[in-house]
């Protein structure tokens, strides 16, 4: 009876295990340029006073590629890009980031940029983590992760996927919930409008999507 129970138990877990959230959909780590503070983008290495300040002024930054525009056009070479996206950089939606976005990735060759390709399109960060186990250990499948993410299900995300969209608080948290179900993402721009300016809407549109 008892080995029947324990029995049991253990389906329940792994049916539990298998009907859990798939946890945060973007990678954390990193500052992000678009939300991090002054204090925080002045630690990193190679953004003077002058850098940070023009990029608080520019941001947000739509993409990764914007982003590096900026840092270059203030004379930052490959070498500090290097250094500079070891602690900052705008996070790639792993279904769309172009093979020149993925190599911005510190120490990220050819070959692991066409294993990122290889497995879309994505559906959650379990499966990136599963496929990049493949060809790298624990400890640098984490590091890639910082960079990255799967866009989150507008109509059925859970809150912590919602709230790892970087700079998103629990206010827009009840905003993105508010309006669900969202029947296309013209909705989602026009209700999410009423909070946010349209260069905002447009930062926080580039997580998510409607299934």
């Amino acid at each position: 009876m008892r080995l029947k129970a324990t029995f049991i138990a253990g389906i329940a877990i792994a049916l539990l295990a298998l009907t859990a959230p798939a946890g945060a959909q973007v990678g954390k780590g990193l500052a992000d340029p678009n939300t991090a503070d002054e204090k925080t983008l002045l630690g990193v290495p190679h953004l003077t006073a002058p850098i940070v300040k023009g990029l608080i002024e520019k941001r947000p930054f739509a993409s990764q590629t914007d982003f590096n525009t900026f840092l270059t056009s203030h004379g930052l070479n490959k070498t500090q890009l290097a250094d500079t996206y070891g602690r900052t950089f705008v996070h790639l939606n792993l279904n769309t980031a172009t093979r020149d976005e993925i190599l911005m990735v510190p120490n990220l060759g050819n070959r692991m940029a066409h294993e990122f390709e290889e497995y879309r399109p994505y559906k959650a960060m379990a499966q990136f983590r599963r496929e990049m186990k493949k060809y790298v250990d624990d400890k640098e499948v984490a590091r890639l992760e910082q960079y990255v993410f799967v866009p989150i299900n507008l109509n059925t995300a859970a809150d912590e996927d919602i709230l790892s969209i970087p700079g998103l608080g629990k206010r827009m948290l009840h905003e993105f919930k508010e309006y669900r179900p969202y029947k296309n993402m013209e909705q989602f721009r026009r209700e999410i409008g009423k909070y946010a300016d349209k260069e905002e809407v447009a930062r926080l549109e580039r997580y998510v999507t409607i299934d």
